[in-house]
């Protein structure tokens, strides 16, 4: 049996199985309405800079993105090996993870585009009505293209994870600021809970248009480089 056959049948049977939800739209919609005002504003400034000007700025993106991973880390391992002194294991991971994607941009770069490319299919995924439970065959496809991607046309790389992380920030600040201060909130929440499609989709567009706009600055900028 090929992976059509499969696909097919899995697309089949969702129509007449109950699925458990892969992803937490609970805990996502949670954490956008929780923003305050100035968190959101902010959230939308630097979002649209990454969205439209990420090219220019990509190698702090990467260091930043990197650094908040290594506290990540720090934190997580801590947690598992010892308690206590939280703050000192996670500053050395910051710092060497922050150091390590200064000194392989490139490769940073590459799993950023990675990780976008694979949000990106994984959202056209779940936007398209495809049964959630197999979400990660259409993130696959995409974090494997992302990172290909990057060795073939790198500022492809560069315009797919900076678009993605901008619009990412400004949704989620544009989302907020309607729920909390637009009186939009119940019309919101009816679209994120009962209409699959709007999230993807309310995410994916800004990253077209991102997408679209870098690549004409890029190539008016003769200086542009890593």
């Amino acid at each position: 049996m090929d992976c059509v056959t499969i696909l097919a049948q899995a697309v089949e049977n969702s129509g007449s199985q109950a699925q458990e939800g892969i992803v937490p739209i609970d805990l996502i919609w949670q954490h956008i309405t929780s923003l305050g005002l100035l968190e959101a504003l902010t959230f939308i400034s630097f979002g649209t800079v990454c969205l439209f000007y990420g090219w220019r700025v990509f190698k702090v993106l990467v260091t930043i993105s990197f650094a908040l991973l290594g506290l990540l880390v720090g934190v997580w391992v801590n947690r598992l090996l010892v308690e206590g002194n939280v703050i000192w294991l996670a500053i050395i991971t910051t710092g060497l993870f922050a150091f390590l994607s200064v000194s392989l941009m490139r490769w940073g770069v590459s799993v950023l585009g990675a990780a976008a490319g694979g949000i990106l299919t994984g959202g056209a995924w779940l936007a398209a009505g495809l049964p959630e439970q197999y979400i990660w065959a259409g993130g696959l496809i995409g974090f494997i293209a992302g990172f290909l991607i990057s060795f073939v046309i790198f500022r492809a790389a560069v315009m797919l994870f900076t678009s993605m992380g901008g619009s990412a920030l400004m949704v989620v600040g544009i989302l907020a600021v309607l729920y909390q201060y637009m009186g939009a909130s119940q019309k919101l929440e009816e679209l994120v809970f009962s209409q699959h499609w709007f999230l993807p989709a309310v995410l994916l567009a800004p990253v077209a248009a991102g997408i679209i706009l870098q690549n004409k600055f890029i190539k008016g900028a003769r200086d542009w480089d890593i």
